[in-house]
């Protein structure tokens, strides 16, 4: 069987995306010239004129300022790496799955040195276009089904919200917060 996490607030302390915008940011002032269109993009999510991965594709929009997102990637984990959280580095297996929203591009460089498998948002690294579903809610099981056959032992989260399928998929459901990790018991 599978163990299988959330990623941000998870076993990352924080939330990468976030933190790969802010780091993009300071050292591309270029990357400014997106926020007006994420601002505006906002607004229209809050209003609930546009739906989550519209406003989200707007927010990533910054990448096209961007002329080596690797290069930004890579030493973006350089810095970033150590809000990977301790009891995760504890108990980690080579068999683990990380299932997350956040964009594929970006948790894919883990995958050598952590040894495990990520699932997560396609978002094309270039434009900020998402080039799958939003790696959410039930996508989530969607999305591994469709690459693994077997099922989940254990699975951790810092959202019922939003990982509420997964937490009731698995065998086991864990929910995490900062450092304390509890047995979920269903609503």
């Amino acid at each position: 069987m599978i163990n299988a996490y959330d990623f941000d607030g998870t076993i990352y302390d924080g939330d990468s995306s976030v933190d790969f915008y802010l780091y993009c940011l300071k050292r591309k002032k270029r990357v400014l010239k997106k926020l007006p269109i994420q601002m505006w993009a906002a607004l229209l999510y809050v209003l609930k004129r546009i739906d989550k991965t519209a406003f989200k594709e707007k927010v990533f929009s910054f990448l096209q300022e961007i002329e080596d997102v690797d290069t930004y990637i890579k030493d973006f984990w350089k810095e970033h790496e150590k809000k990977m959280k301790d009891w995760y580095q504890k108990q980690k297996k080579e068999t683990d799955v990380i299932i997350s929203a956040s964009p594929e591009f970006l948790l894919k460089p883990l995958e050598k040195k952590y040894h495990f498998t990520v699932i997560a948002t396609k978002v094309n690294k270039k434009t900020g276009l998402f080039e799958s579903k939003n790696c959410h809610d039930v996508e989530k099981i969607r999305r591994y089904e469709e690459q693994f056959h077997k099922k989940i032992k254990e699975f951790y989260t810092d959202s019922i919200k939003a990982d509420k399928p997964m937490l009731e998929y698995a065998k086991v459901g864990y929910v995490v917060t900062k450092d304390k990790i509890e047995k979920y018991e269903g609503e």
